[in-house]
């Protein structure tokens, strides 16, 4: 609760949960304390609806922690008043939506990913087609292409947002290496000595946490991607080195593109791929991604915390 000058008077648990304050330490204080500065507008305009005995009801915003981060909360604000009718103040409740927007914010991503996967459905289809022609015989060409667009169909349902009731053993930690042989079966060439000349491991496989499954499969699917369009995958000789180590509770990926066109450098500007990667794996993981675009190949590092992807249960 706070009075009409928008002194904080009253503070319960729940505020010190979602503030960090004790109430001793923000009692007789001016709420401002909690606003950030470019919300400052937002008081004088509620304690002016408040005086007129005018109740604010729920709005997003955003609020300053007693450990100066922010957070965002949704704020009712109703008048307080007392025997007579008269308003002495006002009381405000404040919920903390940190989860909801962050949900909100990666169903967004997810809506923008989705919608770009869809433009980019007849090109890949074309590529799958390209590749299978290489190597199969006329005869058994349409059961290739079937088996690359089923393979591709499996791709598509790891990056599902909410699995089907017959998914839910994906609810376990699944392999890296079993989730890049799905997001990579549809653009590997169908020939006789396998997959292992496009696509090579190195370092420990290690368990993906269900919870990291879906936005690990995004970020591997933009990659394979991309390299089937204008890297190493778009050419007969190239190829993929998946690198991982787990080194000081780090996770790390090195993904090299090898055998394939030569690169003029640094792209002009950051594509649509590039910044999806680069937001899962900060937003999502508090991780950081590094690109270096090597002459002979693209290679991409990703660093995260372990605990944030992979399965650090020990036996």
């Amino acid at each position: 609760m706070k009075d009409l000058e928008g002194v904080i008077t009253s503070w319960n648990k729940g505020a010190e949960r979602v503030f960090g304050y004790a109430a001793d330490e923000v009692i007789g204080k001016p709420v401002s304390l909690l606003i950030p500065a470019d919300r400052y507008d937002e008081e004088p305009s509620i304690l002016v609806r408040i005086r007129k005995g005018q109740r604010v009801e729920p709005y997003e915003t955003v609020r300053r922690r007693k450990d100066g981060s922010l957070i965002d909360i949704s704020l009712t604000v109703s008048p307080l008043t007392d025997a007579t009718g008269t308003v002495v103040g006002a009381s405000k409740i404040a919920r903390d939506i940190t989860d909801k927007k962050r949900a909100e914010a990666r169903q967004q991503l997810l809506l923008r990913e989705m919608a770009h996967r869809v433009k980019n459905t007849f090109m890949l289809v074309n590529g799958i087609v390209a590749l299978s022609a290489r190597y199969a015989e006329p005869q058994n060409l349409a059961s290739d292409i079937q088996a690359r667009l089923a393979a591709l169909a499996r791709a598509h349902d790891l990056t599902r947002v909410t699995p089907l009731p017959h998914e839910l053993e994906l609810a376990n930690p699944m392999s890296f290496r079993a989730l890049v042989g799905a997001i990579f079966t549809p653009y590997l060439d169908s020939n006789p000595s396998g997959h292992s000349d496009r696509l090579t491991f190195r370092g420990p496989d290690v368990l993906v946490q269900h919870p990291a499954i879906t936005s690990v499969a995004l970020v591997l699917y933009e990659l394979a991607t991309n390299a089937v369009k204008c890297g190493s995958l778009s050419v007969p000789t190239g190829s993929v080195q998946i690198s991982l180590a787990v080194l000081k509770e780090k996770f790390e990926v090195e993904w090299k593109e090898l055998g394939g066109l030569k690169l003029a450098g640094k792209p002009n500007h950051e594509g649509f791929g590039t910044n999806l990667v680069r937001r899962i794996i900060a937003d999502q993981f508090g991780g950081e991604v590094f690109y270096d675009w090597n002459y002979e190949g693209l290679i991409v590092r990703l660093i995260v915390p372990s605990n944030r992807v992979i399965d650090v249960t020990e036996d």
